[in-house]
């Protein structure tokens, strides 16, 4: 739907049913009945949390039903969902039925752009099992330093919404969606997207891997440049091929190996473009080196290339790449360095809260001791040893779920010495912490890469981050 229909929709006295509070479905309730609309938000939770969101939207003229998320209000012509409601929930169900559309907040802001008359920001889209933030922050780095006015949106930084209905206004917008974002999205279409890697994860939302990948693959649909893939990864080429885009949308590999025709890689430790060049059969542009990289582990460089991809299919020149992915530092608790402790160094990446991401950090350094354990959410873990095992000085397990990692490394590398701490008090993290510095030779790599979520011990990844650092910092402290 193009940006001048959209602009047309009258929303004055629509009934619109929002799914869920929180971060986007609270902003979605206020816009909607800003433009007009009959709002009335149903949410699953009925806490004090729920009831203070709950009297808050009350007071602006927005009805809010608590513990009613299964039951569709009288009247509704259209659902706008919060990502996290499962697509087999009795709501949608009963609006199946009714033929009521459901969109998610995604959807919402795509069909909201150009209401003020502005033309809209293209969208370049990034999406994945891993890297998202990242390489949407190291893209609108690049776009940044291209002199272009951009943000980085979606499930990081600026609200979509407010990037599209608020007063700045933007260039091109770098636009990280999840897997749930692009279910509940059937109508966007991105100037350029990038699938970065594929791994199971959410399948107890989707409800199977090959759902999940077909919902990761929308974000190709109606692509006008670039549908960026990664070489490394056919499945993510697979769904360039499935996706019904514009004419003229070409497909932009990205390989950490030397680039064929159509694709970035890697030369000599330089960053090449051979896509966006005349005679690309012949040709290729240095864009950065693999030391502009922060950090130039391997799989951030692949973030780094599918950044430069998209940027380069906006038509960014070369030096704005480099420039840009100087400029970028990382989020904390990815892949970030604590400190050295009597030639050891320390590494926080409890970000890795799956295999997928824990298998790139790992592959990152060598020999490791391995801080790993949590909840696992139904993995398993004998891929991801087999894998690793050959870089393992030792490995020490906390969490909940640390004996499934316990058992792949008994079958897969039985040889390393594996410390198992049975605690999950506040003093758990300093315990593992001083058994993998008592692992540790001098030029090892501590990783905390737990290839597990965290809410068994920690409110969240960053906690359980801060955690690590703080015991790195109190152990540096008593070697001084």
């Amino acid at each position: 739907m193009g940006s001048q229909e959209v602009s047309n929709v009258d929303w004055q006295g629509k009934h619109v049913t929002v799914a869920g509070l929180g971060v986007s479905g609270i902003p979605a309730a206020r816009v909607l009945h800003g433009l007009g609309a009959v709002v009335t938000v149903v949410n699953d939770g009925d806490d004090e949390r729920s009831r203070g969101q709950a009297a808050e939207l009350e007071a602006r003229g927005i009805a809010v039903r608590l513990g009613d998320g299964a039951t569709l209000p009288e009247s509704t012509e259209l659902i706008v969902t919060t990502p996290g409601w499962k697509p087999d929930k009795p709501l949608f169900t009963a609006a199946a039925e009714a033929g009521v559309p459901v969109w998610g907040d995604v959807e919402l802001a795509w069909r909201l752009r150009g209401r003020d008359g502005r033309e809209p920001a293209p969208w370049l889209a990034v999406t994945g099992t891993n890297g998202k933030t990242t390489t949407v922050r190291m893209l609108a780095s690049i776009l940044e330093a291209a002199g272009l006015r951009t943000a980085a949106v979606g499930n990081i930084g600026v609200s979509l919404l407010d990037a599209v209905l608020g007063e700045e206004t933007y260039d091109v917008l770098a636009v990280e969606l999840s897997s749930y974002q692009l279910h509940w999205s059937p109508s966007l279409r991105a100037h350029s997207a990038a699938v970065l890697n594929l791994a199971p994860d959410h399948l107890d939302w989707h409800g199977s891997m090959e759902a999940y990948v077909a919902d990761k693959g929308r974000i190709y649909e109606g692509n006008t440049v670039a549908c960026v893939y990664n070489v490394a990864d056919p499945a993510t080429e697979d769904l360039v091929r499935e996706a019904d885009v514009e004419e003229g949308c070409r497909a932009i590999g990205f390989t950490l190996g030397t680039p064929g025709p159509s694709q970035l890689g890697v030369v000599d430790g330089i960053l090449v473009d051979r896509a966006f060049v005349t005679n690309r059969q012949k040709n290729a542009q240095e864009l950065a080196e693999v030391a502009d990289v922060n950090p130039p582990a391997p799989h951030n460089i692949a973030n780094a290339l599918a950044a430069a991809a998209l940027a380069r299919a906006f038509g960014v020149e070369p030096a704005a790449v480099r420039d840009g992915l100087r400029a970028f530092r990382p989020d904390p608790h990815r892949i970030e360095h604590v400190a050295d402790v009597a030639g050891v160094a320390y590494i926080d990446d409890s970000k890795a809260t799956n295999t997928h991401a824990a298998e790139a950090s790992l592959a990152a350094y060598d020999p490791i001791v391995w801080i790993a354990g949590g909840l696992a959410k139904g993995a398993t873990f004998d891929e991801l040893v087999t894998g690793c095992a050959g870089r393992l000085r030792g490995v020490v397990l906390m969490g909940a779920d640390r004996a499934v990692i316990r058992e792949a490394l008994t079958r897969h590398a039985p040889e390393v010495p594996v410390t198992d701490l049975d605690r999950t008090d506040t003093g758990a993290m300093y315990e593992a912490v001083r058994e993998a510095a008592r692992l540790a030779r001098p030029g090892d790599t501590v990783l905390m890469a737990p290839a597990c979520a965290s809410m068994d011990m920690f409110v969240n990844y960053n906690k359980r981050g801060e955690a690590f650092a703080d015991a790195v910092r109190t152990l540096a402290a008593e070697s001084a």
